[in-house]
């Protein structure tokens, strides 16, 4: 499976997101692709926003070495299910996609948790470090819920 995350600036949200997810799912021994993006692209080849790396560094995850990349159209053909942390991202990935629009393959990430919800992982952009953590306790419980749903059933003995 290939995943893409995307949040407005990918320095806070999606790359604490694509960190958590790929944690999660090499310790499950899933050989899944997981990415992250931004919408507004105006922080493209910067690493994530210091207090995303930190909270990701206390929860053993290092997400230090990613770098931001702009959401372009081309990802909804590249990725089989693409999580917005929001409902303005999810506006502005309509907007770029324009006629390579997918509904369907477009979900808001904690709608994974409480179906048609349609809550946002709120921005801790411009807030101080708690934030970061509650946002990652929002994420790492959603991304466990991915895990749950999308892994391969084992076969069960009776």
């Amino acid at each position: 499976m290939k995943i893409l995350m995307v949040c407005l600036g990918n320095i806070c949200r999606s790359p604490l997101a694509e960190g958590i997810l790929k944690h999660k799912a090499a310790a499950a021994g899933l050989n899944w692709v997981i990415e992250s993006a931004g919408t507004n692209g105006y922080h493209i080849g910067e690493a994530p926003h210091k207090l995303s790396q930190k909270v990701a560094t206390l929860n053993g995850i290092n997400i230090c070495e990613q770098r931001a990349r702009q959401f372009v159209a081309a990802d909804l053909e590249a990725y089989d299910k693409l999580y917005a942390m929001a409902d303005d991202v999810i506006a502005d990935m309509k907007r770029i996609a324009g006629s390579k629009w997918n509904e369907s393959k477009v979900h808001l990430l904690l709608n994974e948790l409480n179906p048609g919800s349609n809550e946002s992982v709120p921005d801790p952009w411009y807030g101080t470090e708690p934030g970061y953590h509650d946002v990652y306790k929002l994420i790492n419980e959603a991304c466990e819920f991915i895990i749950e749903k999308y892994s391969p059933m084992p076969d069960k003995k009776v």
